[in-house]
């Protein structure tokens, strides 16, 4: 049946999720705690000072480290939280059909009477819920962090910040469970998958530097995952529908690709 395709994706990377989850709630809550040393320390923003400086690549568009968004955005919501989520996110749509393919075991899950396009769905479905479910603890894990340290800081948009960090995961989960269908390549679909990445992020970090290319960064995902700022304007429904079309197309490819593919099984 089905749903046990979903519920096997699911059930086979509980303890990576457990591991990831861990990691996530670690990275969040022990960042958090250095806030109240940061909020006291208003030089920092002198680093800021000088709009074309190198290191808005890394900590964003930020005037004040010291405000509770400023220093959440520049220290874990503009790089941190993103790649780890993509790396994440890679790894399970990289390995969803490739990885099975490679192993020898996708010719047993495709023996069952369902057709090819039920299975790669149903392993999306089950990735963009383990996406979910780590969103879950890092949203809740800055929550806990938020609270110890008492920090001035919209739950709601801890919440929303960490939906588009999801949206974001999910396009590029689905592009590396597209080139996964189409090559049958794990390491392959890794590789660019994470090459197409790293470049986009530096596109949408490093573009702004020069007035007249800022209009390249919409080509970015990263541009519809942080441009609004939404720890601190809230979750951009427009931007977040971009990136769902993003990773329903990529879908729709690799349904088509895989179906058509002869497989090394």
């Amino acid at each position: 049946m089905m749903s046990n395709v979903f519920m096997k994706s699911l059930w086979d990377q509980r303890k990576s999720l457990i591991w990831w989850g861990l990691g996530f709630a670690v990275l969040m809550v022990v960042t958090i705690l250095f806030y109240p040393s940061v909020s006291d320390t208003p030089e920092l923003n002198e680093l800021l000072g000088d709009e074309t400086s190198i290191i808005r690549a890394f900590v964003g568009d930020i005037s004040d480290m010291t405000s509770p968004e400023g220093y959440l955005n520049s220290q874990l919501y503009f790089l941190m939280v993103p790649l780890l989520v993509l790396v994440f996110a890679i790894s399970r749509g990289s390995g969803a059909i490739a990885g099975e393919e490679e192993s020898g075991t996708l010719d047993l899950l495709l023996s069952n009477p369902q057709s090819r396009s039920k299975v790669v769905v149903h392993k999306f479905a089950a990735m963009v819920v383990a996406i979910t479910m780590l969103g879950i603890v890092l949203w809740l894990s800055a929550v806990i962090g938020a609270i110890f340290v008492d920090m001035d800081v919209s739950f709601v948009k801890l919440g929303e910040v960490t939906l588009s960090a999801a949206f974001l995961g999910a396009t590029f989960g689905a592009l590396a469970l597209m080139l996964s269908c189409a090559t049958g390549k794990r390491n392959l679909s890794i590789g660019v998958a994470s090459a197409i990445g790293v470049a986009t992020y530096f596109l949408n970090a490093l573009v702004p530097l020069v007035d007249v290319l800022e209009p390249l960064t919409r080509l970015s995902p990263f541009y519809y995952y942080i441009d609004a700022d939404p720890l601190t304007n809230g979750l951009s429904i427009l931007n977040a529908l971009v990136l769902a079309g993003l990773s329903s197309s990529m879908l729709i490819v690799a349904l088509i690709t895989f179906d058509r593919r002869d497989l090394a099984v």
